[in-house]
């Protein structure tokens, strides 16, 4: 069974080398783009449903994707502030590779869909979940801030973590990484990663 999934690992890596190399566009058409394109999508950076948000600071509105190039070409990272189950209805692998692709770094939500949460982890996305009662409105969090996340080497599941907001203000969170796993896949940057790791 371990050498079974060592070779699919394998084929996987070589597949995703090829479509990043040598077929790159369809890969970002098919994929990327797709990503957060849902028309009923409520971003609350903007006034009207779909796949629409703010760039900041400019305040230039665009597709989600467009902005997400801009934040790459300012080699600026990306976090996700999110309500209640995150990730429900979404939740196959992509859903999870396509924002790491577009920059996203970390996820703050109230709560996760399970099986989403755990793709998150495998993809090397930070999960963190707001204190109990608490959420983006109760921290009066506008989304236009900037945010820092210090991850120690010595984190524990389920640990606490601090957030420092661009305003000065700082709020604690609750780490989601719910095993010694998954911390092990995320300080490898990935599942993926980790399995490449092992085979060599």
């Amino acid at each position: 069974l371990l050498l079974l999934l060592s070779c699919c690992c394998l084929v996987v890596v070589v597949y995703l080398m090829v479509c990043l190399t040598d077929d790159e566009p369809y890969f970002y058409t098919h994929v990327v783009v797709g990503t957060f394109a849902n028309i009923r999508l409520v971003n609350k950076l903007v006034t009207k449903p779909g796949a629409r948000t703010l760039h900041i600071p400019s305040g230039d509105e665009m597709d989600i994707f467009d902005a997400a190039e801009r934040y790459k070409s300012e080699n600026r990272q990306l976090i996700i502030i999110s309500g209640k189950e995150y990730g429900s209805g979404s939740s196959r692998d992509w859903a999870a590779k396509g924002p790491l692709l577009l920059g996203v770094r970390a996820v703050i939500a109230e709560s996760y869909e399970r099986i989403h949460r755990s793709n998150l982890v495998g993809m090397g996305i930070i999960p963190l979940q707001f204190m109990a009662g608490e959420n983006a409105e109760f921290l009066g969090l506008t989304g236009k801030e900037t945010f820092s996340v210090n991850i120690p080497e010595t984190l524990k599941p389920g640990e606490e973590l601090k957030v420092v907001v661009s305003t000065g203000q700082e709020f604690r969170t609750l780490s989601r990484f719910d095993t010694d796993v998954e911390l092990v896949y995320f300080r490898h940057g990935g599942i993926l990663n980790y399995m490449i790791r092992q085979m060599l």
